[in-house]
């Protein structure tokens, strides 16, 4: 089943969330390869050109269970590093999917 995960950024996070970028790529990558990730990415506080601070990431994946999506967001670099203040984690009923075609391959931030 699809779960969204929200984690939402703590005050002044951008250093921390800098520092984790890599490992928190890293691990959804590996979602991506094994067919597991619809969409990720970051959540801007502006919808400005060039805007650099970020509040949050918007995770969607497919998970066996509520507590397996809850555990694997928990284990998240960015929640270890301190980056997110909390973290929601709901089941997810896709009704409008992304084509495979709008699934970039690299990140773009």
């Amino acid at each position: 089943m699809w779960y969204m995960i929200y984690g939402v950024d703590a005050v002044e996070s951008g250093e921390k969330r800098s520092q984790a970028r890599p490992a928190h790529l890293a691990r959804l990558q590996a979602l991506r390869d094994t067919g597991r990730l619809l969409l990720a990415g970051p959540l801007p506080d502006a919808i400005e050109p060039g805007a650099t601070r970020m509040v949050g990431s918007l995770i969607l994946a497919d998970f066996a269970s509520l507590d397996e999506a809850r555990a694997w967001a928990a284990d998240d670099p960015y929640a270890h590093a301190g980056v997110y203040q909390e973290t929601h984690v709901h089941p997810w009923k896709g009704v409008f999917m992304p084509s495979p075609d709008s699934n970039p391959t690299q990140p773009t931030l």
